[in-house]
């Protein structure tokens, strides 16, 4: 897993061993989401849905941008009472494509203010590498 800062945006990388379809919906099912990154979800994956995530005393609020089933998914993402980063204030997109009977995770996070990019980006790294094994 790698997750590298370009010009500000974080892109994280990860190789799953499993088909886009099976990865996809640990980024849109409630269910799935908290066994690689949080505790509780509220999940509605359609473009304008909720996209509301704890993860510990950590929480991040947003919606849904783009719902593309199993390659592409798009979410805001934010922090509630947090002014640098408000609930909604930047965005995460994921692609999936196949490879093989596996999967390349690229996950670009753009919009974070600079004083947020060196942790998300170490989040991303753990989280991301936490989906590989439960997805995989």
């Amino acid at each position: 897993m790698t997750a590298q800062i370009r010009n500000d945006v974080i892109v994280a990388t990860e190789h799953i061993k499993a088909p886009p379809e099976v990865v996809f919906p640990y980024f849109t099912d409630p269910a799935l989401i908290v066994e690689w990154i949080g505790d509780r979800a509220e999940l509605d994956p359609q473009p304008g849905g909720v996209f509301s995530l704890d993860m510990g005393e950590v929480v991040a609020r947003g919606a849904y941008i783009t719902v593309e089933p199993p390659h592409r998914v798009v979410f805001s993402w934010g922090i509630p009472g947090n002014d640098a980063l408000p609930p909604g204030g930047s965005t995460v997109e994921v692609t999936l494509t196949p490879d093989g009977d596996d999967t390349l995770v690229v996950l670009t996070h753009r919009g974070l203010p600079s004083t947020h990019i060196g942790n998300h980006r170490a989040g991303w790294e753990h989280r991301l590498g936490r989906l590989r094994v439960e997805a995989g």
